[in-house]
Order: C-alpha cells, then sequence, then structure tokens
C-alpha cells in the first residue's frame, strides 16, 4: 500500500481519490508516520421497484386542462 506525505496528498488529492476509487488504497502521514487511510467507499445499492403503486390512484382524462380557468384569470390570457 502506498504512504504519500500530507502535502504531497493536498497537491494531488484529486488524482488519489480516483485511485482510491477504483480499488487502489493508500496512507496518508506527516513527518513520516502514518495518519489515516484512504479507501473507496462502498454505498449500498437500494433495489427499484417498478409499479410499486400500480393500481392505488389513478390519473384523470383530464389532467391537461385541470385548473384552466383559474389559470387564465391569474395571467389574464386565453389558453
Amino acid at each position: 500500500m502506498q504512504t504519500i506525505n500530507i502535502h504531497e496528498a493536498k497537491t494531488y488529492l484529486s488524482k488519489l481519490v480516483d485511485q482510491a476509487v477504483k480499488g487502489d488504497s493508500f496512507i496518508i502521514a506527516k513527518a513520516g508516520k502514518p495518519l489515516v487511510k484512504v479507501t473507496a467507499v462502498s454505498a449500498p445499492r437500494t433495489k427499484r421497484r417498478l409499479g410499486l403503486m400500480k393500481g392505488q390512484f389513478k390519473v384523470p382524462a383530464d389532467f391537461d386542462r385541470m385548473g384552466r380557468k383559474q389559470i387564465e384569470a391569474m395571467f389574464g390570457g386565453d389558453l
């Protein structure tokens, strides 16, 4: 595992983070003494459930025209 001085880590932080994301962890040291180990965090994957609320509600056929008169009144125009 690679050990990097803190000053060098500040200089090359984005490159080092990319390296850690790819699975190559490294250690940041100060005056040669290891301080922290940097590794990638594996985020838990959430499973998407398609159709979860199927049948729970119904979109009205006039959905695109709902509130038309109120909108016309607010903006003073014809739609």
